[in-house]
C-alpha cells in the first residue's frame, strides 16, 4: 500500500506523460501479480461497490475532531475535498510508521468486507485507520473508501505502461481489460495473452475518432475516404459465439438485456461474428431522438408498451470478427466489403448497415453536413479505407466532423472545487437564464477556460461568494459565460424544463451584462426548431 501511495503521489505531482508510463511502468514490475493487478484495477477507473459514501465519513469526521463545527466546515470549504480534509485534520503524522499492508490486504481483508458490517463496526475501522495511518496512506485510503480517485491519468496511459513492463502488444492488452474481470494473481499472468482465457462473450477495444480540426480538404484524396453519418446513438458490439449473443456498450457495460430486439436478430449471425455500431431509437424509416433512447435506458422494467413506443435497431459500420478470426489489422475497405455482404445476407429489420455518403468532392460532403441536424444525426464520420481497426483514440486515420455546436449565454450562479490538483480551486460551475424575471439554472460546465482563466475567476468567486452550501457557493450574478452544447432535450427533473448535451465554456463575456444573457424561452425555441417539440 505504501507503494502505491507513493505512485499515486508521484502521478498527481506531475504533468509529463513519459514520467507517469515510467513511474507505472517501474511500479508494474516490481509488484507482485495480485498487487499489480489491483493497481491496474484502480489506475483504469473501475469502481468498487461504494461501502462507505462521503456522507457518512463527513459525519464522522465531525464527530471525531476537537475542533467548532464551522471551522472544519470551513477547512473543507478551502480545501474543497473530503479525503484531504481528512488526512490533515486526523491522520496520524507524528507516529512510527505503520507495518505496511499490501495493496490486495487492504482490499479483501479491510475494505470490501465492510459492505456487510454495520454503521458502528465499519465507523469502529475507519476512524482508526484516520488515527493509525500518515497523512499520504489516509488520504489514498479515503480516495479508495469513496470510489473517487482520480490522478491524472488516462486508460491509454496506463495500458501503455503495462505493455511496456510486460513487453506485450498494447493492442492486445486492452483486449484483455475489456468487460468484467477480477484482479488476481491470475488475471495478472493472463494479460494480454490471448490464449484462450477470454470468454466466449469478450468485446474487443473500441477504436476513436478524433475531432476534425482542419479543413477536411487537407485530410487529401476525397476517394481515399469513407464518409458516413455520426449516429446519436449508443456505441455498441454485437458478439457472437458459440451459439450466443452479447450487446456490450462502449463504457464496457453489457447491455444485453435492454435490447431484446437485437440478441434476437443477431441470432441470424453465423458464430465467430463481432460488429461495431450504433444502438439506435426508431425504426428504419424513422431515427428517434436521443432523448427517446435514454427512456427506454432509464427503464428498469422493459415493457410491451415501452418496447413498441421505442423500438430499438442496430446500425453496423464495421467488421471485428469473421469467422473467428480477428479482422481488425485487415484495411477498412476489405472490412466494409465483408459487413456489407454479411448484413444484406442477414436481411434483419433491426439491423443494417450505415450508408456510405457517395458525394464526390469535399465541398458537396460539406453541403451534406449541413443537413446532418435536421436527419437528426451529429455530423459525419470520415474513415481512412486503407485504415486498420486501432484501440483507443488514435489521430490520423478516424475524424468525427461534428454540427456546429449551440450556442447561448448563461450567468454563473454556483461554483464548487475541482479534483485532483484543482480540488483548491473552483473549477466546477453551475449556470443559468432567465425565466420570469429570475435566473433559473440550466447546465452545469467543467471545461474550456484557460489556466490563467481559472485562477482569475477562482479569486473573483472568493471575493463575491453570497452563500456556501458545504463545498459549493452562490455568487453574484453578474459574470456572463457563452456556453457550447450538443443537444437539446425536455426535462422534468430540471427547474428549467430543459436538458443540455455535453455543455462546455466558449468564452468568458467579460464585454455583456447578466441582463443581456439568454432566456428559457431562447433555448425552448431552439428545442422546438430541432427536436420538433
Amino acid at each position: 500500500m505504501r507503494r502505491f501511495a507513493e505512485l499515486f503521489e508521484s502521478l498527481d505531482t506531475t504533468t509529463s506523460t513519459a514520467a507517469k508510463i515510467e513511474a507505472m511502468s517501474a511500479y508494474f514490475l516490481a509488484a507482485t501479480p495480485e498487487n499489480a493487478a489491483w493497481a491496474a484495477y484502480i489506475l483504469i477507473g473501475r469502481r468498487l461497490k461504494g461501502s462507505v459514501g462521503p456522507a457518512l465519513l463527513r459525519k464522522w469526521l465531525f464527530e471525531e475532531v476537537q475542533l467548532p463545527a464551522w471551522l472544519v466546515e470551513e477547512t473543507y470549504a478551502s480545501v474543497g475535498d473530503l479525503a484531504e480534509t481528512i488526512a490533515l485534520l486526523i491522520s496520524n503524522k507524528d507516529a512510527l510508521q505503520p507495518a505496511d499492508i499490501s495493496l490486495t490486504q487492504w482490499f479483501t481483508a479491510r475494505i470490501l468486507p465492510l459492505g456487510a458490517q454495520e454503521e458502528s463496526e465499519r465507523r469502529q475501522h475507519i476512524v482508526g485507520w484516520w488515527h493509525s495511518l500518515p497523512y499520504r496512506e489516509c488520504f489514498l485510503v479515503n480516495k479508495l473508501l469513496t470510489g473517487s480517485l482520480r490522478v491524472g491519468v488516462s486508460r491509454s496511459l496506463v495500458t501503455r505502461a503495462l505493455a511496456s513492463a510486460l513487453d506485450l502488444p498494447r493492442i492486445e492488452i486492452e483486449r484483455s481489460l475489456m468487460g468484467p474481470w477480477e484482479p488476481s494473481a491470475d488475471f495478472w499472468q493472463t494479460l494480454g495473452k490471448n490464449n484462450g482465457s477470454l470468454g466466449n462473450s469478450h468485446p474487443y477495444p473500441f477504436y476513436l475518432a478524433s475531432p476534425l480540426q482542419q479543413q477536411p480538404a487537407e485530410l487529401g484524396d476525397r476517394r481515399q475516404w469513407l464518409a458516413e453519418w455520426k449516429w446519436d446513438g449508443i456505441r455498441g458490439q454485437i458478439v457472437r459465439r458459440a451459439s450466443q449473443s452479447a450487446l456490450w456498450s462502449r463504457g464496457e457495460e453489457l447491455i444485453t438485456e435492454r435490447f431484446p430486439e437485437i440478441i434476437a436478430a443477431a441470432a441470424a449471425l453465423p458464430d465467430g461474428t463481432v460488429l461495431d455500431g450504433e444502438v439506435l431509437a426508431g425504426s428504419a424509416s424513422r431515427i428517434l431522438p436521443f432523448a427517446s433512447l435514454q427512456q427506454r435506458i432509464g427503464r428498469k422494467k422493459l415493457t410491451a408498451k415501452i418496447l413498441n413506443a421505442i423500438p430499438a435497431r442496430f446500425i453496423a459500420y464495421d467488421l471485428l470478427e469473421f469467422e473467428a478470426i480477428d479482422w481488425r489489422p485487415r484495411p477498412l475497405v476489405e472490412r466494409r466489403a465483408q459487413l456489407e455482404r454479411l448484413i444484406q445476407g442477414a436481411a434483419l429489420p433491426v439491423m443494417s448497415l450505415s450508408p456510405a455518403l457517395l458525394h464526390g468532392s469535399w465541398e458537396e460532403l460539406a453541403i451534406a453536413r449541413d443537413e446532418a441536424r435536421a436527419r437528426g444525426v451529429e455530423g459525419l464520420m470520415l474513415k481512412e479505407w486503407r485504415s486498420s481497426y486501432g484501440v483507443g483514440r488514435q489521430r490520423g486515420a478516424w475524424w468525427k466532423w461534428k454540427n456546429d455546436p449551440f450556442l447561448f449565454d448563461g450567468v454563473l450562479l454556483y461554483a464548487a472545487p475541482g479534483h485532483g490538483r484543482r480540488s483548491n480551486l473552483y473549477t466546477d460551475y453551475t449556470f443559468g437564464v432567465w425565466l420570469a424575471g429570475a435566473l433559473v439554472p440550466i447546465t452545469k460546465a467543467y471545461s474550456g477556460l484557460t489556466d490563467t482563466e481559472i485562477r482569475r475567476l477562482d479569486g473573483w468567486i472568493r471575493k463575491h461568494t453570497k452563500e456556501k452550501f458545504g463545498t459549493v457557493r452562490s455568487v453574484d450574478p453578474v459574470q456572463v459565460f457563452e456556453l457550447a452544447y450538443e443537444g437539446i432535450a425536455k426535462s422534468s427533473r430540471h427547474k428549467s424544463g430543459i436538458a443540455l448535451r455535453f455543455p462546455r465554456i466558449v468564452r468568458w463575456r467579460t464585454d455583456k451584462p447578466a441582463e443581456e444573457a439568454n432566456t428559457v424561452r431562447d433555448l425552448q425555441q431552439v428545442l422546438a426548431l430541432h427536436n420538433g417539440a
